[in-house]
């Protein structure tokens, strides 16, 4: 790695590629689904993964197909000579981690430490910055399979969550354009909540997907993933294009003898369904109110149907069940 890039350049690199950004050698701890995927994209960029740790035998297969010619060894050699340290751990173990590498000499002076954790920023690297490593959150913002196919997600493109100092955005963002990828910059403030909003829409994005093919069963249909498929990516194309004016269905219409008939059959059908259901309708009416697509005088007979519909009746649970006074 040159003295240059060690000192960190703030040369602009808007359209930087693998070609021009200099080479760094690379160590991965975490040999799961994410930091094999990035670790072979890195190598498609010109970089060498020299080093990686790997304990289960899925891990072991994940180096294997990804990153074959990459050396398997202990968590604490890893990092040995590297420029890049990576760690793709998961969250709740990072902490732990950073701290038995530096207070084990496994991280050296002036490499790049950086972590792939969406929930966590530069702070939970303070013990390898005191020991005179420099600190990046590396976040792609999406879901692995530890697969081949997840390259061809990153070659299309997608966002990283950076938090970087001053002094190490430059690099930061050769690392993203040699990935593909898009930086936003999140504060170290921020990251809680940066990481709450793609927890929220992915991962309830598929339970909620999960509980509306659950009902489609429930009505009989064979298929559901077939109805549902074009509906919600159709759905899900146009609430990113055009926010809340591309909410559409009864709620935005108001109809609310529909939804009155909806939490019936919920309620008889699923009632673990029904909490749910009432909670992101009545979230949805109040975007759709806020933003114009539902007047708040055809809005009142739907919000009197979501106001009365208790769960409670359809559940089995009484106030006392849930803890309450």
């Amino acid at each position: 790695m040159s003295a240059r890039l060690r000192r960190g350049n703030t040369a602009a690199p808007a359209a930087r590629t693998a070609a021009h950004s200099p080479a760094l050698t690379v160590g991965i701890i975490g040999a799961g689904r994410v930091g094999t995927v990035l670790g072979a994209a890195l190598e498609a960029a010109g970089h060498r993964v020299v080093a990686a740790s790997a304990v289960s035998a899925a891990s072991l297969a994940r180096r294997a197909a990804l990153l074959a010619r990459t050396e398997v060894v202990r968590p604490d050699r890893v990092g040995v000579g590297v420029d890049l340290l990576l760690l793709a751990v998961p969250d709740d173990t990072l902490a732990g981690l950073v701290r038995g590498l530096a207070e084990s000499g496994a991280i050296e002076a002036g490499q790049v430490v950086a972590h792939t954790s969406g929930a966590h920023g530069l702070a939970v690297l303070a013990p390898a910055s005191a020991v005179g490593a420099r600190p990046l959150a590396l976040h792609p913002a999406m879901t692995f399979t530890g697969q081949p196919a997840d390259l061809e997600r990153l070659r299309a493109g997608i966002s990283f969550g950076v938090t970087a100092p001053d002094e190490l955005r430059a690099l930061a963002t050769r690392l993203v354009a040699d990935l593909g990828g898009y930086v936003e910059w999140v504060a170290e403030s921020s990251r809680p909540l940066y990481h709450a909003a793609l927890a929220h829409g992915a991962n309830h994005l598929s339970t909620l997907v999960n509980e509306a093919m659950d009902r489609l069963r429930d009505a009989g249909v064979v298929h559901p993933e077939r109805v549902l498929g074009p509906l919600l990516r159709a759905s899900l194309e146009n609430t990113l294009a055009l926010g809340d004016t591309a909410l559409t269905g009864p709620i935005a219409r108001g109809d609310a003898g529909t939804v009155a008939k909806h939490v019936a059959v919920i309620g008889s059908t699923a009632p673990d369904s029904l909490p749910v259901y009432l909670a992101l309708a009545r979230r949805t009416a109040d975007r759709a109110i806020a933003s114009g697509r539902l007047r708040p005088v055809d809005a009142e007979p739907l919000l009197d149907v979501l106001a009365h519909a208790n769960p409670t009746v359809h559940t089995g649970l009484s106030t006392n069940d849930h803890g309450a006074a």
